[in-house]
Parts: C-alpha cells; sequence; structure tokens
C-alpha cells in the first residue's frame, strides 16, 4: 500500500483537526507544515513532529509531499495553492474554496495546468443523515426537487472575533457568515437542488458594530431545474441555535437534515453539541424510520471524535481519487459553486436587483464589489 506524504499549509485552529484526521489514516503520513507565521509553523510541527518550511516549494519537493491541504485565512488561498499545485501536489482546500471568483478560478486554472486535483472540505457530505438525503433525492423518492431552504440561526460573540486577528474583517476573511459559518449549508442545497439560475439577496450587519463584514443574509433562489429556494443565514441569535437544509419535492414528500444543533462549531475553540439527524422524513411508506435513524445516528456520531472522522473521511476520499484516477466527491468547480452563490448575494444587495448565474469575476481589489452598495 502507498504511504501518501501529505503537508499542511496554515498552522492555525483548524489545522490542527486536519493533521489528526491524517495521523488516523493508513496510507497517509503528515510530512511537513508551513505557515505565514514561522513561530505557529515551528510551535505545530513540534507538537506533530514533523518539520516545518519558511518556503512552500522546497517543502513539497524536498519530502515529496502528494497532497497538500491548505488551511490559510480565506483571502489567502490562492497563492500557497498555486506554488504547490506548480510544483507537483494535489491540493485540497479548507471551505471556502476563496473569497472570491477570480482567485477560485485562478485556482482552478492553475490546477489544470499543472494536472493536479483540486477539491474543497465540505466534510458534512459524509455526515449519515445528509448522505441520506442525498440517495433519496437520485433514487427519485421526492420526484423532482422542488423547493429547497436553509435556515441557519446561531451566534458568535465579540470573544470569537478577537480570538485571531483576520475574523470579521473585508480584507482578511473576506466576509461574514456567507464566507465563513454557511459555506456547509450552502454546499449541501447546491448538492441536492442543482445549478442556480438566478439569486435575490440582501446581507446586513445586525449587532455586531465591531466587526466589518456581515452577520446575517438572506436570499431566493431560482434553480435551472425549475425548483425555488429560501437562505436564511446568521451570527445574530443567541445563544445558538441550529443549522437546517430541507428538500420538498414534486410529489410532496420531503426530506431534511439539521446538520448542526446547540450551538455553532468553533474549530479549536469548541466541541459539536449534538449530532446531525433527519429532521424531517416524509417519503411515502418511510416516514416511520425517523425516529430509527436519529437513534441509529446519533449512537455512532457520538462513538467518534466527529471533529476529526468526517475530515478523515473526505481526506480518504481525496486519496482514492489520486489511487484510481477519478475525481473527487467535491471538486474545484463544486467549491466554485459556493463562492458563486455568497458572491451573488453580496452583488444583489450592491446593486438592489437580483443576479442571473452564470457569474464572472470583477475586480478583487473590490473583492468583487462587495465592499459598497449602490
Amino acid at each position: 500500500m502507498k504511504t501518501y506524504h501529505i503537508a499542511i499549509l496554515g498552522c492555525g485552529k483548524v489545522a490542527h483537526l486536519h493533521a489528526k484526521a491524517v495521523q488516523k489514516l493508513k496510507n497517509a503520513k503528515l510530512a511537513g507544515v508551513w505557515s505565514r507565521s514561522k513561530n505557529t509553523a515551528e510551535k505545530f510541527a513540534s507538537e506533530y513532529k514533523v518539520p516545518f518550511y519558511s518556503e512552500i516549494e522546497p517543502l513539497i519537493k524536498n519530502e515529496k509531499i502528494d497532497l497538500t491541504i491548505i488551511c490559510t485565512p480565506h483571502p489567502f488561498h490562492l497563492e500557497p495553492a498555486k506554488l504547490a499545485a506548480k510544483a507537483g501536489s494535489h491540493i485540497l482546500v479548507e471551505k471556502p474554496l476563496a473569497s472570491t471568483l477570480e482567485d477560485s478560478d485562478e485556482m482552478i486554472k492553475t490546477c489544470k495546468k499543472a494536472g493536479v486535483k483540486l477539491g474543497v472540505i465540505s466534510q458534512r457530505r459524509w455526515y449519515e443523515p445528509v448522505k441520506r438525503v442525498k440517495d433519496a433525492i437520485d433514487a427519485g423518492k421526492l420526484g423532482k426537487p422542488v423547493f429547497g431552504t436553509i435556515n441557519m440561526l446561531g451566534w458568535r460573540d465579540e470573544a470569537y472575533y478577537e480570538a485571531d486577528e483576520w475574523r470579521g474583517t473585508w480584507k482578511m476573511e473576506g466576509g461574514g457568515v456567507l464566507v465563513n459559518q454557511a459555506p456547509h449549508q450552502l454546499d449541501i442545497l447546491l448538492w441536492y437542488m442543482g445549478k442556480i439560475d438566478e439569486v435575490y439577496g440582501l446581507w446586513r450587519n445586525l449587532n455586531h458594530p465591531y466587526i466589518e463584514v456581515e452577520d446575517t443574509a438572506v436570499a431566493i433562489i431560482k434553480f435551472k431545474n425549475g425548483g425555488i429556494g429560501n437562505i436564511i443565514v446568521s451570527n445574530s441569535q443567541k445563544p445558538g441555535i441550529y443549522g437546517k437544509v430541507h428538500v420538498h419535492g414534486e410529489n410532496g414528500a420531503s426530506a431534511g437534515v439539521q446538520t448542526d444543533g446547540g450551538a455553532m462549531f468553533i474549530a479549536g475553540m469548541s466541541g459539536i453539541q449534538e449530532p446531525p439527524v433527519n429532521d424531517i422524513w416524509s417519503v411515502p411508506g418511510e416516514e416511520k424510520l425517523l425516529e430509527k435513524w436519529k437513534n441509529e445516528d446519533s449512537a455512532f456520531f457520538n462513538s467518534v471524535d466527529p471533529t476529526v472522522h468526517y475530515m478523515e473521511r473526505q481526506i480518504e476520499d481525496f486519496l482514492q481519487a489520486i489511487e484510481n484516477n477519478r475525481e473527487p466527491l467535491v471538486t474545484g468547480e463544486e467549491g466554485r459553486r459556493t463562492v458563486e452563490l455568497f458572491t451573488a448575494i453580496y452583488r444583489s444587495t450592491r446593486d438592489n436587483k437580483p443576479v442571473k448565474f452564470p457569474l464572472q469575476a470583477e475586480n478583487k481589489d473590490d473583492l468583487d464589489g462587495r465592499l459598497e452598495e449602490k
């Protein structure tokens, strides 16, 4: 069995989850790290007993890196990914793929030119109740999915934003709840409902005057399959309530999942309080299975370290994609769709009108035009 050498670029809080997931894989080895801060990289490398590098290309070459996991803040994904890809490593990026479409497109283009695979972390796709909804849609149990919704209401306090210098700013974080907290749910909704035709959205900062970015956003979606959708996401609801993705089919059946409950998860700062469960299920003949699934899924979720286990499953899928020369479940193009969706909400707010898809990149210096409302 081949042992894949893995590097981590960016040694902040979420990088520890990746490192622990890699350590659990029998065919993987954490072989080296890099960070924009030498002190951070040195401390991280000491903890996991791996070498640290001050430059990316020597790390990739010297340690024979097969897969590089990018864990830098969102606006700083592009350059490390480009350097690693050009040095010959496959790339897996923490969500979201980037904070702008321009960076997303350049990352996809660079990886294709280098002949390496590109993926984006969306480990909640591996949650058992999340997969169950997707399987039901693919099996036609709902008919055509015609109405999809996201409700994600949670809370971020001032201590959260002060925990890292990059949080809460356009330049360093690239956005607020849409860019940092909601990408998992946005990705799942797109996975369920398919391609978008048009979006009308609004964002606001309701009660976090000490940050620049949005803490709340809403949107109405027209999908290309004729379906419609609704998004409500917020960091402004104390103490942190839930994240739900629901799909309703043309045959009247519905399926849904509560991906997060109790309080919003903060990597490196808190655990997951409630297991993900199917909270709606009206597929004919399967209505009575809901309680059984809740019990089974909760028991399994509580038997593992979920912050690491599902990350491990996604990295495992990516390594299998390399081994079998196939695409990973969550590709760079899939990751771009999430960036395209939150960019559309920013642009719709700016221009006060619906935004048609597909979207093209605007001026990177203006973060795709989201900094000012016209």
